[in-house]
């Protein structure tokens, strides 16, 4: 059996979804089970193989569409600036390097060319873009050889990209993407040609000759549902749902609104052999839904989107009076409303530190908070980092998310004996915080004000620092983060992938 699984792209800071993949792909490596990771995406920033290995992702694990139908493999950057130079019959003038990016001239030809690089410390290029006469013609991405290359022309004044070529090891193309404003992609290949990427989905789930003994899971959907669905064979079908799966405001007694990103799954609920959900809360939710709407009982197992390999204890004293959150650093996760709590909080206890972790679009207003509340002494954003045996160090893990369907820093977090504080919203917060055990859940409505928000968190840290059994509810996180040790994930995974074994 080969286990398929489909999302669509992966960058430095990536979702929930990315992370449940790759605790995923350890816990299929420990099971002795074969598996693969496909990303559908176009990916232009950075080499995929880099961006998978920051995720934990072997690189024969991973799958990228666009290179799938050429020879090229998954594999990290080692193009240099030299080797890219070798190709171009220029002579060089001058050359300008700004941290990762190099650009060199060429000035007798009005030509210049800018390579990006994978580190600063590295004359390795993930992509190369090249100028003549002011105009941009051409990119180039690498790994170890060039992976395809982006042609441009002037139009309207800005550089118009035209087509994509793939290649092969050898440098021969391998097929070409014709880019059409307003219309679907042609993706010609020297046998056929593919008249849109979900045309071109279609085609490589046909490719991957799928049998009954291979598994397709899905992650995630949007634009490759439909030939995921049509195009899987005889493999067997599951779905993971990550999030919320429907609207309760727009649900009545009679319909359901589902979430877009689930709607096509769940109406063709027919065709999948098992949903997964993370949390039994939301198993039940899911069954009783597909009962009462759609007359269907699907197969649906709770499995962890997460595991932890061990409980993490501080190797001495916790860092007293200290908070910690991590997230991407998105409007949806309202650490701001974090922050303006801290400084409430920190009225009352002088001595409260807050670390933030994470990085994200959010980062300029944290910090304009941070300096408008004067609190950069006791408020800090620590960036992107690994978080495994940080947590351990902290008091209590704080979150504002209003919508969690799991939360793999929680589990993390009890993984290290914290206390959380959060709001009682599925599925997550209710998971991990029993209210007054190990945390409080803060009952949550759409309707609540910043004010009255800011002011029940504040209520909470105060509460936990004065009047509450810390120790007791440390043991109590402990307690409760037994049930996502990796060893018990495993049994549950294996035992579904039994189930379908021939």
């Amino acid at each position: 059996m080969t286990i398929y699984n489909v999302n669509l792209g992966i960058r430095w800071a990536s979702s929930g979804v990315e992370y449940a993949q790759a605790y995923r792909a350890n816990v299929f490596r420990q099971l002795n089970r074969k598996a693969r990771f496909i990303f559908t995406d176009m990916i232009q920033a950075d080499n995929i193989a880099h961006l998978t290995e920051n995720m934990g992702f072997l690189d024969e694990e991973i799958i990228w569409l666009y290179t799938y139908f050429t020879d090229i493999k998954i594999a990290p950057t080692t193009v240099t600036i030299a080797d890219v130079k070798k190709g171009l019959p220029h002579t060089e003038t001058r050359q300008e390097r700004n941290g990762k990016v190099v650009r060199c001239f060429y000035e007798q030809d009005d030509f210049f060319f800018t390579a990006y690089l994978t580190r600063e410390d590295k004359d390795y290029v993930d992509r190369v873009e090249y100028v003549s006469r002011g105009k941009l013609i051409r990119k180039d991405y690498f790994s170890y050889t060039k992976i395809f290359s982006e042609f441009y022309s002037p139009k309207d004044n800005r550089a118009h990209l035209e087509k994509r070529h793939f290649f092969n090891e050898d440098g021969s193309v391998a097929y070409e993407e014709i880019i059409r404003d307003g219309e679907a992609n042609i993706y010609r290949f020297p046998d056929k040609i593919l008249f849109s990427k979900e045309a071109l989905i279609a085609y490589f789930m046909d490719c991957l000759n799928l049998t009954e003994k291979d598994m397709v899971i899905l992650d995630r959907s949007t634009g490759v549902g439909q030939a995921v669905f049509r195009h899987h064979g005889q493999a067997k079908l599951g779905v993971v749902v990550h999030a919320e799966h429907y609207s309760a405001s727009s649900t009545t007694a009679d319909n359901i609104l589902w979430n877009n990103y689930y709607d096509y799954q769940f109406t063709n609920a027919d065709a999948v052999d098992f949903f997964i959900t993370a949390t039994d809360a939301q198993k039940k939710v899911l069954a009783e839904q597909f009962k009462a709407y759609a007359d269907k009982s699907p197969r649906i197992e709770t499995i962890p989107v997460g595991s932890l390999d061990n409980l993490l204890y501080p190797k001495g004293a916790r860092k007293p009076f200290s908070l910690l959150t991590a997230s991407r650093l998105a409007t949806e996760k309202h650490v701001d409303w974090l922050l303006k709590s801290v400084v409430q909080a920190h009225k009352v206890l002088p001595e409260l530190t807050f670390a933030i972790y994470g990085k994200g679009g959010e980062e300029a207003h944290l910090q304009k908070l941070i300096h408008d509340n004067q609190a950069g002494a006791y408020i800090f954003l620590k960036g992107h980092q690994d978080l495994k045996t940080v947590y351990r160090d902290y008091e209590i893990y704080v979150t504002a998310s209003t919508s969690e369907g799991f939360g793999l820093t929680l589990m993390e977090a009890v993984g290290s004996g914290l206390p959380l504080i959060g709001f009682d919203v599925p599925y997550g917060n209710p998971t991990f915080v029993k209210d007054g055990t190990n945390g409080y859940l803060i009952p949550y409505r759409n309707e609540m004000n910043e004010t009255k928000i800011v002011k029940e968190f504040a209520n909470r840290i105060v509460a936990y620092f004065t009047s509450a059994n810390t120790e007791a509810m440390h043991q109590v996180s402990y307690k409760l983060a037994e049930n996502y040790l990796t060893t018990a994930v495993e049994a549950k995974w294996e035992n579904l992938l039994r189930s379908f074994d021939q």
